[in-house]
């Protein structure tokens, strides 16, 4: 090992170690599966903000993104406002009603717990099939997370990309499993800081030894002019309706991400949500915005082909223009963006077992202290199976991310909204659209053949069958229409 490899070493390893003591402090306070799943409802503003942005951008920030700049050029930037307009409406149309709703209707701590008490589901249909595309999706989204952990440890480390996935997994799962929701939210605190603080002195420093953004939008050019339109593609070829369309469509995933969902539903009360909605949407915007840029930077610098990798060229700029102990703390960064997603993704899927199948399908009577541990275990589980699928060093950050971020969107997204503004909704209505959402990702996936991003014909199916099922069957109880009133009227 160099020297500078054994500082980079040391620096990983003091963050790892305090991650660690976060989550065993964490522990210490986790007396139930309240506080296990939401940290018992406390979270403040500035932490719910951070740690609802950090679970939501993961690896995919400074991995996916970057690299799909680095090869589309001003193409990738239809995405970021997709995401930041995504980010804006959540906060603004879901966060407070969700989490006003959600202690209203049972204390519910899991989306299918919402939606069972919601529509007063006796037949636990609607909270099974719920959990079932949660565990689906979710396999994925974890899986994109391990693989950036690995692309992360074999590019700095020089590991094989096998031995680098199962020591990502290693850490992810220490501190969630002892810690929960508290761990992964104070840790989130810390990766959401981290994260901006890499995102913005990378480029800065970029941009100076390459004598400043003039030198590197003439180098984009150099490389390829068609890199520096925005309704072009990388082979000068129109970009058309549909494909600005599925670009932008990324921000309608944000009404179903229950990693994200479960941010609002942990917030202190709903007075501190304007000021978290305004912290989340600054820090999304500057994360973006970063990450966008660096993607570019990345042209000049490198060459438009000069990486094996593209969604290593965040990692590559660091290597490259950074003193060593520097190098280590950045670099860390990117094992917080990892983590901050992974642990989320983790933890809903775990609370998705213990409270959804195991207490209420097979104990209904476990204790607290039970389902915590059945938690805990879950997590480990799933861990595993994410690993497999991310075994494979083909698998892109990106790609994965696509494809779990459309079927949350579809499943849930069209229910969420519609159970929190229209009080007709029933039972059946929101079992159709989360079906019909989930399955149209799935099965539009394998037959598109014109480039459409998945979520758009997931979203619209599932609004249809909301509509149509909840129209063809009878209103719902006054009781529930009562709690709809209540929830609406309250400020």
């Amino acid at each position: 090992m160099t020297g500078n490899e054994g500082i980079i070493t040391a620096t990983f390893a003091v963050y790892i170690a305090v991650m660690l003591a976060i989550g065993f402090i964490a522990y210490k306070r986790t007396n139930n599966l309240s506080d296990y799943i939401l940290g018992g409802r406390s979270l403040g503003p500035c932490t719910a903000a951070l740690s609802a942005g950090a679970s939501d951008m993961s690896g995919w920030l400074l991995l996916g993104l970057p690299g799909y700049a680095l090869v589309a050029g001003y193409e990738a930037t239809w995405i970021a406002a997709g995401l930041l307009a995504g980010t804006y409406l959540n906060w603004l149309i879901v966060a407070r009603r969700l989490r006003v709703y959600s202690h209203a209707v049972n204390d519910s701590l899991t989306l299918p717990a919402y939606f069972e008490f919601r529509f007063e589901d006796k037949s636990r249909l609607l909270r099974v099939i719920s959990a079932i595309f949660i565990l689906l999706f979710f396999l994925f989204y974890t899986s994109s997370g391990l693989v950036a952990a690995g692309k992360l440890f074999e590019s700095t480390f020089g590991l094989d990309y096998q031995i680098a996935v199962v020591l990502g997994t290693l850490i992810i799962v220490s501190y969630t499993f002892f810690g929960g929701f508290l761990a992964v939210s104070w840790t989130d605190l810390i990766q959401g800081l981290l994260m901006a603080a890499a995102l913005v002195v990378v480029p800065i420093v970029a941009l100076n030894s390459m004598g400043g953004w003039g030198e590197a939008h003439s180098a984009m050019e150099a490389a390829n002019p068609n890199l520096l339109t925005f309704f072009t593609d990388m082979e000068g070829e129109p970009l058309g309706f549909i494909a600005i369309v599925s670009l932008l469509a990324w921000g309608l995933g944000y009404f179903g991400q229950p990693h994200v969902l479960a941010r609002f539903k942990a917030i202190r009360d709903e007075a501190a949500l304007p000021t978290a909605r305004r912290i989340a949407v600054v820090w999304t915007g500057v994360c973006l915005i970063a990450a966008l840029i660096i993607g570019w930077i990345g042209v000049g610098f490198f060459g438009e082909t000069g990486l094996a990798d593209p969604e290593t060229v965040f990692l590559s700029l660091i290597q490259a223009l950074m003193h060593p102990v520097v190098a280590g703390i950045l670099l860390a960064a990117v094992l917080a963006a990892i983590m901050s997603t992974a642990d989320s993704q983790l933890l809903v899927s775990s609370s998705a077992l213990a409270e959804d199948f195991y207490k209420a399908l097979f104990r209904k009577d476990a204790t607290q202290s039970q389902l915590v541990w059945v938690g805990r275990f879950a997590v480990v589980g799933i861990a595993i199976l994410a690993l497999l699928f991310a075994f494979n060093p083909e698998s892109t950050v990106l790609g994965l991310v696509s494809y779990a971020w459309a079927g949350f969107g579809a499943a849930f997204g069209p229910a969420i909204i519609l159970s929190l503004f229209w009080k007709r909704m029933n039972r059946n209505g929101a079992l159709a659209g989360i079906i019909v959402g989930g399955v149209t990702v799935v099965v539009y996936k394998q037959i598109d053949t014109i480039g459409l991003y998945e979520i758009i014909p997931g979203v619209i199916l599932a609004t249809i069958a909301i509509v149509v099922a909840t129209l063809l069957s009878p209103p719902p109880s006054q009781s529930m229409e009562k709690t709809f009133d209540d929830v609406a009227n309250r400020r």
